[in-house]
């Protein structure tokens, strides 16, 4: 699935699905690595992190190289049913830490260390909240956006807008 048609918030396109525990295994080594950053100020970490999200924001998480590394390691001493989620919560969370870790690396160029503290703790933030407790903000952040724009897209007239159904 490509961004744009993750940004779009389509929800009547075509579902790819993915193992839910994937991303969660993605959040537990991403947490790790931007503890490393944050605690060290490495722009070599900084870059590969940067690179995990391009590759999970722009082709998608199922090939970003966590995912592969549970593919191969984690997944097949895994028992029981195969939870599945849709891609595009996922993907859009990747896109969100993309842009943290954009700013946090433009911030530890230019030496603007709270801009860098900032972006990384927040990074840092939204991967624990899923590592700990399966809880993707990004995810949840797509959902509501995805409602948001569903229930503006069905009101019949301008003066609807004002009286948009609880999200």
């Amino acid at each position: 699935m490509t961004i744009t048609q993750v940004l779009k918030f389509d929800t009547k396109c075509d579902v790819k699905l993915i193992d839910a525990r994937g991303p969660r295994f993605g959040a537990i080594l991403t947490a790790i690595v931007l503890a490393a950053i944050l605690a060290s100020a490495s722009l070599p970490l900084l870059i590969w992190q940067l690179s995990v999200f391009a590759i999970g924001a722009f082709v998608g998480p199922q090939a970003t190289p966590y995912a592969w590394i549970y593919r191969t390691f984690v997944k097949p001493r895994l028992r029981g049913d195969v939870p599945t989620e849709d891609t595009r919560p996922p993907q859009f969370a990747q896109v969100v830490g993309f842009l943290f870790a954009l700013t946090a690396t433009v911030a530890l160029i230019l030496e603007a260390s709270l801009v860098f503290d900032v972006a990384i703790g927040f990074a840092l933030a939204a991967a624990f909240l899923n590592a700990a407790f399966n809880f993707c903000l990004g995810c949840e952040m797509y959902l509501l956006i995805a409602r948001a724009q569903g229930a503006v897209s069905q009101r019949k007239n301008r003066e609807d807008s004002y009286n948009l159904p609880s999200l």
